[in-house]
């Protein structure tokens, strides 16, 4: 793994990682692998917007992971910016080889760097191995999350 880079997406990217979101039990069911309108769409925001970073771990030319960080500023917690962390996948044949650690650390690294008080996620109730792997990171399951579909 000392070859993998933590950086930026590019548009290049896109088809890749799509491909890692849709490489999911969960994410088969709510991603397409394949680049259309509304994908194209979300990328130019993300890659516009100074608070969205889509961080993919790059092995050589040969993406493996991904993950996307939103540093959100609020009044609470004395004004303080926090990171929210979503999107995480390392692709299946390199899971269980520490690559998603890595990409967590990275990514908390960044947002303590930038001097957020707290990185935050969710995760979906049926990912059990996720739940221990957040928890081995140091994460506390403190706060019941809900959604609303639209």
């Amino acid at each position: 793994m000392t070859d993998v880079i933590f950086r930026e997406a590019v548009r290049a990217d896109l088809p890749a990682v799509l491909a890692l979101l849709a490489d999911d039990v969960l994410g088969r069911t709510r991603d397409l692998p394949e680049v259309d309108a509304a994908y194209e769409r979300a990328f130019a925001d993300l890659d516009a917007d100074p608070r969205n970073h889509l961080i993919v771990a790059d092995d050589g030319g040969e993406l493996v992971g991904c993950l996307q960080i939103t540093y959100i500023p609020g009044l609470g917690r004395h004004g303080a910016e926090r990171s929210l962390i979503e999107a995480v996948r390392v692709r299946s044949d390199r899971r269980g080889r520490g690559l998603g650690r890595a990409m967590m650390r990275w990514a908390i690294d960044r947002a303590r760097e930038r001097g957020c008080a707290l990185v935050q996620l969710t995760t979906d109730k049926r990912r059990a191995d996720a739940h221990r792997f957040y928890v081995g990171l140091g994460f506390a399951a403190s706060h019941e999350g809900m959604k609303l579909a639209l």
